[in-house]
């Protein structure tokens, strides 16, 4: 690449920007945002979705670790 090339992409890269943030600004004018009601119900939904995977994840965990044991026991004999 020449310097000339060089330069000439170089000084290009502000305008670049510049086009990129505009756009950007035109499109999150755009954007529906979520009420707060809408954020916090789903926000709820979402903890209270971890929590319930996390204990059915705990229980299962249980169970196979269970088997796991007795299995190991089964053949140690």
């Amino acid at each position: 690449m020449s310097e000339v090339a060089v330069t000439n992409k170089a000084a290009g890269f502000p305008a670049q920007v510049r086009e990129y943030v505009d756009g950007l600004r035109d499109e999150m004018r755009l954007v529906t945002w979520p009420s707060w009601v809408q954020v916090r119900a789903t926000t709820t939904v979402v903890i209270v979705a971890v929590f319930v995977f996390a204990a059915y994840f705990a229980v299962v965990d249980q169970i196979v670790g269970y088997g796991i044991e007795k299995l190991f026991t089964a053949f140690a004999k």
